[in-house]
């Protein structure tokens, strides 16, 4: 008899589960209980939202609740999230680059209201109306993406200034105010191309490694990878900030290149976070001369729980910045010099230290960048382009290892030309 009792009971419960969830993938309804759990009051609006999507949104509507962060499940409306999802499946259906799209891509970077902590705007319906007259007749998504970003500014009224009220202005925010900063129009040029079913994501850093600031930028996904764009657009992966993104120091969070995810990945995106990252840091891996003004945040940091989601893609600006470098015409006074560091001339590749290397001609500094660590490829080095039979000077430093040692180096007549340098000799 209990045997019995406890199956029927199970069978309620299973549909129960089935009838809440009706049309939604068996994979999202323990996150969907999860998400409903966190929600408490709001739960009743985002089970409206499921049961009133139509059964072909149905999905989308189950990825969003499912990975919202506890800000937006105790906060958002049935409403929005309707009119959110059936205006991205509405791109879906009307643009090509978009019905193409995997649906992993579609869900992260096109369905999603947000990026990272702005104001929740209802923004999508007038976005689509302002940018589908660009998109309409472009052959194609990287026309498209050209046809929006080259009268983005003009459309929307929103020019840089740091005169802004915040740092992560909405869409709507902006253009009230007519001026954001890099971080607000991003997030403007973001949702103009998720508008038009064009993915797209922020990109950026919590800081420099020339400790000079931060940047926030756009990358769209076009030929089944991610390339960046900027809201007053030069062209893809190209722009002013190439130089400081390749020189990432990729041994230190605080210098990472950070893209946003909607959904959950194991890392955050810190640009977003830097209180967060501040209250982790390793002060040894900074500058004596920064290490005071980063203990003054580390007392106040990591207050609030992070929420943004990211990706570390700091390699593939490396590599961009590299492939410029290459690509790079001397002069006939001129070569490219390769530098590797090194603990000591017997122990080979697997003595490689990555250090910053800051070059010298005469007192100033002309460039800086970060040697290989012993795990990159045996063919990458830091590449400075000098002038030849030219002499400089080399101070290279980690404080994590107390390295600070300064190098003399003279150049010769060639157009390329190897200086490993060895901290003990």
């Amino acid at each position: 008899m209990k045997k019995l009792i406890f199956l029927i009971l199970t069978g309620f419960i299973i549909f129960g589960f089935q009838a809440r969830y009706s049309g939604v993938p068996k994979f999202y309804h323990t996150l969907l209980d999860s998400a409903m759990a966190k929600a408490g009051a709001n739960s009743a609006e985002l089970q409206k939202a499921l049961a009133e999507a139509p059964k072909a949104q149905k999905e989308g509507m189950a990825y969003l609740i499912s990975y919202m962060p506890k800000r937006d499940l105790t906060t958002l409306s049935a409403a929005f999230l309707l009119e959110n999802t059936d205006l991205a499946y509405k791109a879906r259906a009307k643009y090509k680059w978009c019905a193409e799209l995997p649906d992993s891509v579609f869900f992260n970077e096109v369905l999603p209201y947000a990026s990272i902590s702005e104001t929740r705007d209802a923004w999508r319906k007038d976005y689509f109306e302002r940018f589908a007259k660009y998109a309409d007749s472009q052959p194609s998504m990287v026309d498209a993406i050209f046809a929006i970003a080259r009268k983005i500014n003009k459309e929307v009224e929103v020019e840089y200034n740091t005169k802004r009220s915040k740092v992560d202005l909405s869409p709507l925010e902006a253009m009230k105010e007519h001026m954001a900063t890099c971080t607000g129009l991003s997030i403007i040029l973001t949702d103009a191309f998720r508008a038009v079913g064009i993915p797209s994501r922020l990109v950026g850093t919590a800081m420099w490694t020339n400790f000079k600031g931060n940047h926030t930028w756009s990358e769209v996904w076009v030929d089944k990878k991610w390339q960046f764009i900027e809201f007053y657009p030069d062209t893809l992966d190209k722009s002013w900030f190439v130089a400081d993104a390749g020189k990432a120091d990729p041994d230190n969070p605080l210098h990472w290149i950070y893209a946003v995810s909607y959904k959950p990945t194991n890392l955050y995106y810190y640009p977003s976070h830097m209180g967060h990252l501040i209250s982790q840091l390793d002060l040894k891996k900074l500058p004596e001369e920064m290490r005071t003004r980063y203990e003054r945040m580390k007392s106040f940091a990591g207050r609030t729980e992070p929420y943004i989601w990211g990706v570390n893609v700091t390699q593939r600006y490396l590599d961009i910045y590299k492939a410029s470098l290459a690509s790079q015409k001397l002069s006939d006074q001129e070569l490219m010099a390769n530098i590797v560091v090194f603990k000591d001339k017997a122990s080979g590749s697997e003595s490689r230290v990555s250090c910053r290397v800051d070059l010298y001609e005469g007192e100033k500094v002309i460039d800086f960048g970060y040697s290989p660590r012993k795990t990159d490829d045996m063919n990458l080095f830091l590449k400075f382009k000098l002038k030849k039979n030219s002499a400089y000077k080399l101070v290279v430093t980690n404080p994590e290892f107390n390295i600070n040692q300064s190098f003399p180096i003279t150049t010769g007549t060639q157009t390329a030309e190897d200086f490993p340098i060895y901290l003990n000799n």
